[in-house]
């Protein structure tokens, strides 16, 4: 642990004196355990896919088989992130110990230019990267399920897609939260169609209504019957290009045609005993997540205990300097010399936290990115392990709640608004408040920045935990905490996805947390020390499963949503 001295002892006195019991009575969490099995397990946001998911495990499928199932069974039930009109990552692990990761994510149009959101004067236009046609960039989903499965998969291509369609034919009956999330977009759909789409409901959504999804069985089928040509060629790309024109959106059948998915070498860290398997640029996820953790590993967070506060203020002023560190130095390795290596090199990290003091809170104003040796809220997560442990954590998206809010005519699945998780403006937040610069400007053919962080963890060389979540910029530090939830604080996989989080993201300079993450004692403890808190409602939906030392599996699936673990 890092030597504390002087008013540091003062702080750390006053809540150690009061016990570490008493100062977190407040946010002590029951302890759960989620569903166990022996063989199989899917942990997905909505039942209907988690079952489809377990169906193709139990048929003898493999985990990317189950994958590419869920991922279209997503695309079907659960509309504000699930899709085919997005895009997403892939972290796997074969039961052989071998690793890697897929990049599906969305592309900037060939005809995107650089200051495309910004007015005669250099204004951010508020909206056209958000609402409507032209936020939209070039979907990854299909091309990275086939190619996935191309490489992985064990059934028939038709096997695996099959479920989805039905589920499409017969609809999906709604649970209260979709219905909800419905009626919350009624206005911006209609704001962003030219036509009355299929999730318009002028009398309101109500939970059990069934969601009809004609338009889309058919283009599953035509992607079940002709693959990746089903999707980027012939009546659906035809389809997607008209409706841009109609929107005056950029995306072309040759933006379709060209988009490739990306296989990556994953980012790969140590902490303690455990190794950390995560994605890489265009996701900033992975090398913020073993930053965080090699930056809090000098520190006893284990004796302080959960959400103690010396626990509280070292997690934060970690998250501040990566978050910095995001800003300045992570974009699409394609387009700009991400310097990797030197962002985790132990030296820079070491220097990362020369600064912090466990007296007070540095104002991040304070705190700017580091200089790193240069080398020569939509989104859903599902997390999968099969009989013979073989893994998969993939983290898919539409970036806002339905993204774009767009519908395609004829075609019946929602398009993304990623164009803005590109920094359309250096020093102007996107929706999720986060600031960038060069290395995430728009350019054609690029890829934005991500925060998606799926992530597997090992502990001597076997297969540990396999977790992720969606939640925008708050999901790299919910990943981050629900892992030192179970390395730390020896919480079960369930118990660890449903703790209260809280997190900062450098700017704006303040802690958000869940009503029940801080206790009183903690909150005035961190206020003493200079920092800024704000409460906000509950976030994230982390989908985890952990290998018990029995050799069963745990399935976590987070309370805050309609989340469903299922095993056999």
């Amino acid at each position: 642990m890092k030597n504390v001295s002087g008013n540091s002892i003062l702080v750390f006195l006053l809540w150690l004196c009061t016990g570490c019991t008493s100062v977190n009575q407040e946010t002590t969490t029951q302890a759960q355990q989620g569903v166990i099995a022996s063989r199989g397990m899917v942990v997905s946001a909505h039942p209907e896919a988690s079952k489809i998911g377990l169906a193709i495990l139990q048929k003898g499928g493999n985990a990317y088989d189950a994958a590419v199932a869920t991922e279209f069974a997503l695309a079907v039930a659960y509309p504000r992130a699930g899709n085919i009109g997005g895009g997403g990552f892939l972290v796997y692990r074969l039961s052989t110990g071998q690793t890697g990761t897929l990049d599906y994510r969305e592309k900037a149009p060939n005809a995107a230019s650089r200051d495309m959101y910004l007015d005669a004067q250099g204004n951010l236009q508020a909206g056209l990267s958000t609402l409507g046609h032209l936020g939209v960039g070039v979907p990854g989903t299909v091309d990275g399920m086939v190619t996935m499965h191309q490489k992985l998969g064990k059934l028939p291509w038709a096997d695996v897609v099959q479920p989805a369609i039905d589920l499409a034919a017969r609809g999906v009956i709604l649970t209260e939260r979709e219905a909800r999330g419905l009626n919350a977009a009624q206005q911006e759909f209609q704001q962003a169609n030219k036509h009355t789409s299929h999730l318009i409901n002028t009398t309101g959504w109500q939970a059990g209504d069934t969601l009809r999804l004609n338009d889309l069985a058919r283009t599953l089928t035509r992607i079940r019957d002709k693959g990746r040509a089903g999707f980027y060629e012939g009546e659906t790309a035809d389809l997607i290009v008209r409706e841009m024109k109609k929107g005056k959106g950029l995306m072309t059948h040759q933006d379709l045609k060209e988009y490739k998915s990306v296989w990556r070498e994953p980012i790969k860290g140590n902490y303690k005993e455990y190794t950390i398997i995560s994605m890489p640029p265009p996701s900033s996820g992975g090398i913020a997540l073993v930053q965080l953790l090699q930056l809090i590993e000098p520190y006893d967070v284990k004796g302080w205990g959960w959400q103690a506060p010396n626990t509280v203020h070292v997690i934060v002023e970690a998250e501040r300097r990566v978050y910095a560190d995001r800003a300045a130095h992570l974009g699409d390795p394609d387009f700009y010399k991400v310097p990797m290596k030197g962002l985790l090199s132990s030296s820079y990290l070491k220097q990362r936290m020369a600064a912090f003091a466990m007296d007070r809170a540095t104002p991040s104003a304070q705190v700017k990115a580091g200089e790193p040796q240069k080398e020569s809220d939509q989104t859903t997560h599902y997390s999968i392990v099969d009989q013979w442990g073989n893994a998969a954590s993939v983290t898919t998206t539409l970036n806002g709640n339905y993204g774009s809010k767009v519908v395609v005519e004829g075609a019946g699945f929602l398009l993304n608004n990623e164009m803005d998780d590109f920094s359309a403006k250096p020093g102007v937040p996107n929706m999720f408040g986060l600031v960038g610069g060069e290395a995430n400007a728009i350019a054609p053919g690029k890829r934005m920045l991500s925060s998606m962080t799926p992530t597997i963890v090992e502990k001597d060389g076997q297969l540990f935990l396999v977790v992720g979540t969606p939640g925008g910029s708050t999901i790299i530090t919910s990943v981050f905490q629900t892992i030192v939830n179970v390395l730390e604080h020896g919480m079960g996989m369930q118990e660890a996805v449903a703790a209260p989080r809280f997190h900062h993201q450098w700017l704006p300079d303040r802690i958000d947390h869940e009503p029940k993450a801080l206790s009183t004692q903690t909150r005035e403890i961190l206020k003493s020390l200079g920092h800024q808190l704000q409460e906000r409602a509950p976030y994230g939906a982390v989908e985890g499963i952990l290998r018990l030392p029995n050799g069963k599996l745990e399935g976590g699936a987070d309370s805050r949503g309609d989340d469903t673990a299922l095993g056999y």
